[in-house]
């Protein structure tokens, strides 16, 4: 090959997406006890935080673009997860808050985190080395999406 930096191997990307996807399909058993996607989780996982924002606030919460939030929570409305309701100051927001049913969720998804790290970390690494790897992915994140 005549350029090394094209190397999958040699690639940042790659290994951050092969990861994503892998952690994404270790969680799918637990959420499908839920009867929700990974994305869905996302969005429960803002609210369960903050309940009460606004699609917009959702949307930079996950770094999406507001037109990929909206089908998650029309889908989250219609499993009767979530409710969707124009603001009373601007019609033009609009504000998602929990059902008595998305609340309790939360108490059932509680022990997801746990029992997901418990099958993804290989022997020999620590707590402290997933943690350290996050907020190196935290910095990268924040520095990209800076100018967004």
């Amino acid at each position: 090959m005549a350029h090394e930096q094209l190397k999958l191997e040699n690639q940042l990307c790659f290994p951050l997406y092969a990861a994503s996807r892998l952690i994404t399909r270790s969680y799918q058993p637990y959420l499908d006890e839920l009867g929700i996607t990974y994305p869905q989780y996302l969005v429960l996982l803002v609210l369960w935080e903050n309940d009460g924002l606004t699609v917009n606030e959702i949307s930079r919460k996950l770094i999406l673009n507001t037109n990929t939030t909206t089908p998650l929570l029309k889908r989250l409305e219609v499993l009767g997860i979530v409710k969707r309701q124009r603001s009373g100051d601007d019609e033009r927001r609009v504000v998602v808050t929990l059902t008595a049913k998305g609340r309790k969720m939360e108490k059932v998804a509680a022990v997801i985190p746990q029992k997901l790290s418990a099958g993804v970390v290989p022997a020999g690494m620590k707590e402290q080395d997933l943690i350290d790897l996050r907020e190196k992915l935290h910095v990268i994140i924040n520095y990209l999406s800076e100018g967004e």
